[in-house]
C-alpha cells in the first residue's frame, strides 16, 4: 500500500467525528460499548459499529473481561498514523523555495 493510499484509508476511519471522540476517550483508559454511549450521548449499537470499523483499522483492541468487552488504542497503530500523516502532511522545504520563485 503506498503512503498515499495509508493516509487516504486514516483520513477516511477519522472523517467521523464521533470516532475521533471514541478514540480520545480510550487513550486515556479502556472502556466497554455501554461506558463509551452514555460518555458520548449514542446508542450502544451506534458505538458497535464504530468500533467494529476501528477494530478493522487496527485502531483499537477488544479485551474480554467477564461479561464484558473493553477497548483500548492499539498505541502502535496510532504511532505509526502519526508518522505516515506527518509525512503526507509535511512541506519539502526545496520545493517550497521552488514554488516562491515562479
Amino acid at each position: 500500500m503506498t503512503s498515499a493510499n495509508k493516509a487516504a484509508r486514516i483520513f477516511k476511519v477519522l472523517s467521523v467525528d464521533t470516532r475521533v471522540r471514541m478514540i480520545e476517550l480510550l487513550k486515556s483508559r479502556s472502556l466497554c460499548v455501554n461506558a463509551l454511549a452514555k460518555s458520548l450521548s449514542i446508542s450502544p449499537a451506534a458505538v458497535s459499529q464504530h468500533l467494529r470499523i476501528l477494530r478493522d483499522a487496527d485502531v483499537v483492541i477488544a479485551e474480554k473481561r467477564g461479561y464484558f468487552v473493553h477497548y483500548r488504542v492499539n498505541e502502535e497503530t496510532l504511532a505509526e498514523w502519526h508518522r505516515t500523516t506527518s509525512e503526507f502532511l509535511a512541506i519539502d522545504p526545496i520545493k517550497k523555495l521552488i514554488i516562491k520563485r515562479d
